[in-house]
């Protein structure tokens, strides 16, 4: 009997995914120290394509080359208008790659804000990073953790008028460029802590204007962005959103429902359930406060994800984290907590998982790709630092993301 992750599901805007399972995005890089589409990114997706997959998504495409999150992402260099022939030529590549064997590319298009390296962008060392208040990034307690933080992450300036307004361009500009070299759609990153994140969270945006004070105005700035972007893309083009699951409290669950109600209204074509940031890292499963239900069902969000689709039926959600095995993945199926299984580390390891989840001879013993945890030096562990972690695992499954491009066996950590 064929897998109900074989089953194709269709976005509000018409695009059609030949399957449930989606490679999540993931750090890959391989944009160079130009911040460009290069051969070996394109190889690496190349290979995700042949992979089976029912929708790709790419790692961060920074919306501006000044601010990144990591010194090698790829990353819109200047304004876009619909005229540079040559830019287009170079993403219609990228696009190619991923989509050339069948499947859907979603960019994930992001701006870090405050969670900007001091060492990335073209912004300068000293320059501040932009926020939607000046609150300095914190990663740890103590008077190291403090300076490494300083050192790390500029204290960020707040973002004015004008500021928003040319980064919501920047968005748009994007989305528009990607649209034209022919990607499927775009997800806006509004999770693990960077800048739409920091407006939605009141931790992060302490604003008194139109974009801070309620949950309603703290959505203003993702809300024009989707807005905005549908008047320039093509009807068929997919916006969907990456949304943080694990910031919310009992005080302030609530107000994360009423920003998810905006989303649906303004109509984004998918929700993927995620979360964590850099001081809190639940996107790698560091420190995830998960029950033991939780854990028995493989994914970190899942309880999150029920409690979504029970207020939103329609929505459809995508839900990334801790998906391990083909049982696991169809057990969030079959409750209805999900319609699509976001696949990130294991992506990394095995390009063509989905070929392992949808063969219907495979016995569920070897459905499955248990990964270990990437080794902690025994100096980075006593770092008071809470990123510590997380910075190791996403760069130990960039370095194999790199190594499957070249044609190279991948390593499972902790094997």
């Amino acid at each position: 009997m064929p897998s109900v992750l074989s089953e194709p599901v269709k976005l509000p805007c018409g695009l059609v995914l030949p399957n449930r399972l989606a490679k999540a995005a993931l750090a890959e890089s391989l944009a160079g120290s130009k911040n460009a589409v290069t051969p070996t990114l394109l190889k690496a997706y190349d290979r995700w394509g042949q992979g089976g997959w029912g929708m790709i998504l790419t790692g961060n495409v920074q919306v501006d080359v000044n601010h990144l999150g990591q010194p090698f992402d790829p990353a819109l260099q200047g304004e876009y208008t619909g005229d540079a022939t040559d830019l287009v030529a170079s993403w219609a590549a990228y696009a190619t790659a991923v989509q050339q064997h069948g499947t859907p590319g979603i960019v994930q298009l992001c701006h870090p804000g405050r969670q900007s390296v001091r060492f990335a962008g073209r912004r300068g060392m000293f320059a501040a990073t932009l926020a939607p208040s000046a609150i300095p990034l914190q990663m740890g307690d103590g008077l190291v953790a403090r300076w490494l933080s300083w050192f790390l992450f500029p204290p960020p300036r707040a973002m004015d008028q004008a500021d928003i307004d040319r980064v919501t361009r920047q968005f748009v500009d994007a989305a528009r460029l990607m649209a034209d070299s022919g990607f499927s759609g775009v997800e806006l990153h509004g999770a693990h802590g960077y800048l739409i994140d920091q407006f939605l969270n009141a931790k992060t945006n302490k604003r008194t204007d139109a974009y801070g004070g309620s949950a309603e105005k703290r959505a203003k700035f993702v809300l024009d962005i989707i807005r905005a972007i549908r008047e320039v893309v093509p009807r068929g083009f997919a916006v969907g959103i990456k949304l943080n699951s694990a910031d919310h409290s009992s005080s302030t669950f609530e107000e994360t429902m009423t920003q998810i109600q905006l989303l649906v209204e303004a109509g984004v074509d998918f929700l993927e359930i995620s979360g964590g940031s850099y001081e809190n890292p639940e996107m790698m499963g560091i420190d995830a406060h998960k029950s033991e239900r939780t854990l028995a069902r493989e994914a970190f969000f899942i309880e999150f994800a029920s409690e979504t689709r029970q207020r939103f039926p329609n929505l459809v959600l995508m839900l990334t984290g801790g998906f391990r095995t083909r049982a696991g993945a169809e057990s969030a199926v079959q409750q209805n907590v999900c319609d699509i299984v976001g696949l990130g580390r294991p992506a990394a390891i095995d390009p063509n998982l989905p070929k392992v989840f949808l063969d219907e001879g495979l016995e569920e013993e070897k459905a499955r790709l248990v990964l270990g945890r990437v080794p902690v030096p025994a100096l980075a562990r006593l770092l008071p630092f809470k990123g510590v972690g997380a910075g190791l695992e996403s760069n130990y499954y960039a370095a194999q993301i790199k190594r499957f491009a070249q044609g190279l066996r991948t390593i499972i950590p902790g094997v």
